[in-house]
């Protein structure tokens, strides 16, 4: 009797350590004086010898960074990839420089001392309201990121000015359904047309019958985002810009 509950104490003590190390955590940070929050997701497939990459993914309005890293998490346990999703202020609305970019750097600054990241394979991802703040903070953080995917999400035509103070020419992967009610693939197709003008390097995904849902194909889109971003990474190390726009 006593070896049989030995082996049941040893079993439920090792099954609970998997389950903490490959879980979604909630973490807290302070930045610009407010407590921030953000989910993350280390999977047991990262090596503590071997830099990571990160990919930070931004949620949809009326949702939480939680939604985004529970849809990335099996492929990210394939892959050995570290995900992280920021949680806006507002959860119905990204606010820039209230959100990001400043939270942003926070938050993977702090992960960089935690884990065995690779600085110059740090990707960003954005869904809906998420995609339009990933689109701005890419072109504003053009030498921190090292490329950045769009899933139903536009510039306005006006901000071409954003474009222009760009540093650095930084990848871009736009995904948008034909049946998209919220973004219509010709404003999709505007945003590419704004970013390819100025010489940016842009593959754009029209794919056909899809809505605005991201997460009943999140499987197969995530799989092309990962081929995407796998072939870039920054030639220097990072620069953070300090928001002054």
């Amino acid at each position: 009797m006593k070896k049989v509950f030995l082996l049941v104490f040893i079993l439920s003590f090792a099954g609970g350590g998997i389950v903490q190390a490959d879980t979604i955590k909630k973490e807290t940070i302070k930045s610009q004086l407010k407590n921030r929050s953000y989910f993350v997701f280390v999977p047991d497939t990262v090596k503590k010898s071997v830099p990571a990459p990160v990919i930070v993914v931004l949620h949809g309005s009326g949702d939480s960074g939680q939604m985004p890293v529970k849809r990335w998490r099996d492929f990210a346990r394939q892959q050995g990839i570290i995900v992280v999703g920021p949680n806006a202020l507002d959860r119905e609305m990204w606010r820039i420089p209230e959100d990001a970019p400043q939270f942003i750097y926070d938050m993977l600054e702090l992960l960089k001392t935690q884990h065995n990241i690779d600085p110059r394979r740090v990707y960003l991802f954005g869904h809906s309201g998420g995609a339009i703040v990933a689109l701005y903070l890419a072109l504003i953080e053009s030498e921190y990121f090292a490329a950045a995917a769009i899933h139903a999400g536009a510039m306005r035509p006006e901000d071409g000015y954003v474009i222009e103070r760009t540093k650095r020419k930084i990848p871009f992967s736009l995904f948008v359904g034909t049946k998209d009610p919220l973004f219509p693939v010709a404003d999709v197709r505007q945003t590419r047309d704004m970013l390819t003008s100025r010489g940016f390097d842009v593959e754009m995904h029209e794919i056909k019958d899809h809505t605005h849902d991201y997460g009943r194909r999140s499987d197969e889109i995530n799989k092309m985002i990962w081929d995407f971003f796998k072939q870039h990474r920054l030639y220097n190390d990072p620069v953070y810009e300090l928001y002054r726009w």
